[in-house]
């Protein structure tokens, strides 16, 4: 692993990480959309503290996410079963050879 120290800025705080050097435009990118949903939430939102939109961030981002492992469990299913009717169908035509 090639570690390399960077620091991005997330809710005006720093923060140094060790990441491997392919991770850092992917890192960088993460930071730079997390800061324009903490501005968008700050723009259209009272809030007490930074912790409040972190917060809103964070749980728009966990909903992506949890939405994006179900659309990719549910095509993988599907997947599976076309594939398992491929095989079949391919059996059944092998098996008359």
């Amino acid at each position: 692993m090639n570690n390399f120290l960077i620091t991005v800025r997330i809710a005006d705080r720093e923060y140094r990480l060790k990441i491997d050097k392919k991770e850092e435009e992917t890192i960088r990118q993460a930071a730079k959309k997390i800061n324009e949903n903490i501005n968008t939430y700050a723009e259209n939102f009272e809030y007490k503290d930074k912790q409040d939109l972190l917060a809103m961030v964070v749980l728009q981002h966990a909903t992506s996410a949890i939405k994006l492992e179900e659309q990719v469990e549910f095509q993988e299913k599907q997947l599976f079963g076309k594939l398992e009717e491929i095989n079949k169908v391919l059996s059944e035509k092998l098996s008359k050879i």
